[in-house]
């Protein structure tokens, strides 16, 4: 997939939010209760069904341009968008600061460059499957935890059904698009990094802003290379422009709004559902089809991925408590 800033910032995170709860145990939950508590959930994953409706809108924008030239009209849109409503200062930052915000638009459009190559040769639901081992390689080596290591054990018995079954390549899978994926996932974990350091040194999304123009910047010699003239057609403008939307600025919105009322590790492990959403888009849209082994390997990474975010938070509330 092609995760949005907030979507991958929220894997680190500590368990600073209180728990979303009813009034009372006891009673029934009344109809504003139900929307306190589902609202927030019905926002990301809104948030998830619109990034990865928005990469098979992608898929199809391909012939046109080439993935190069998608990825190209993604960012320039969208951080033409972002630095119109963020309007980010650009004094008073030292050095470190603008190295800081320089790889995280690095690492941005690596992301989004390496993910694109991958679904332009492999299916949505896999590519978006081995991409998320990226993150959830991070949280293992973040959290130094046993249990951890059996979750990404879990995670490569997924991965290692979809490499054992098909003809030719990596279970029939492109070897290409295969190891663009994973490489997007690398990439995905060092944008994390980035991402969080960033945060720390810009107020609200002046650094998402600027990083993102960046990452519009070292992807355009590629997109103009790739697809020359073709980028500047009305009509290829106006899909690139509905990519932009669905994949940033529409989920950008949905997980702000939503983080102001959820729990950052609650948020995180709704977002591990993706490899499912990503399969759904490109059944539905693509009509890529998908076999029973495909399903179960998509539902180990996606379980293993819940289960390392729920385990780092066990350990982070038994730390807390013992303080």
């Amino acid at each position: 997939m092609t995760p949005s800033p907030s979507a991958s910032d929220t894997v680190p995170a500590s368990p600073d939010s209180a728990s979303l709860t009813g009034a009372s145990r006891d009673a029934a939950p009344s109809a504003s209760g139900v929307r306190a508590r589902f609202g927030p959930v019905a926002l990301v994953v809104s948030a998830g069904v619109s990034v990865q409706f928005g990469a098979a809108l992608a898929v199809m924008v391909m012939p046109r341009t080439g993935a190069a030239g998608v990825v190209t009209l993604r960012l320039a849109a969208a951080a033409l968008v972002l630095l119109l409503v963020c309007r980010p200062k650009v004094r008073g930052y030292a050095r470190a600061d603008w190295t800081t915000v320089f790889w995280f638009g690095v690492t941005m459009a690596g992301m989004n460059g390496l993910f694109y190559q991958a679904i332009d040769r492999i299916p949505l639901g896999p590519a978006v499957t081995l991409e998320v081992l990226g993150p959830l390689a991070l949280s293992v080596i973040v959290s130094r935890r046993l249990m951890n290591l059996l979750w990404a054990a879990l995670a490569l018995a997924g991965v290692a059904l979809l490499a054992g079954h098909g003809e030719g390549g990596f279970g029939g899978l492109d070897p290409l698009g295969a190891a663009f994926a994973v490489g997007a996932g690398a990439m995905w974990a060092a944008y994390i990094v980035f991402s969080a350091r960033t945060g720390r040194r810009f107020p609200q999304a002046d650094g998402l802003a600027l990083a993102m123009a960046v990452a519009a910047v070292i992807s355009l010699p590629l997109g103009v290379v790739e697809a020359g003239s073709d980028l500047v057609v009305p009509s290829t403008l106006a899909l690139g422009l509905g990519v932009a939307v669905m994949s940033s600025v529409l989920p950008y919105t949905l997980e702000l709004l939503a983080l102001r009322r959820l729990p950052a590790p609650t948020f995180a492990i709704l977002m591990s559902l993706e490899p499912a959403i990503a399969a759904s888009a490109g059944f539905l849209v693509l009509h890529q089809g998908m076999s029973l082994v495909d399903a179960l390997a998509i539902a180990l990474v996606i379980a293993a991925s819940m289960g390392a975010v729920r385990s780092q938070l066990g350990a982070r509330s038994r730390r807390t408590s013992s303080s």
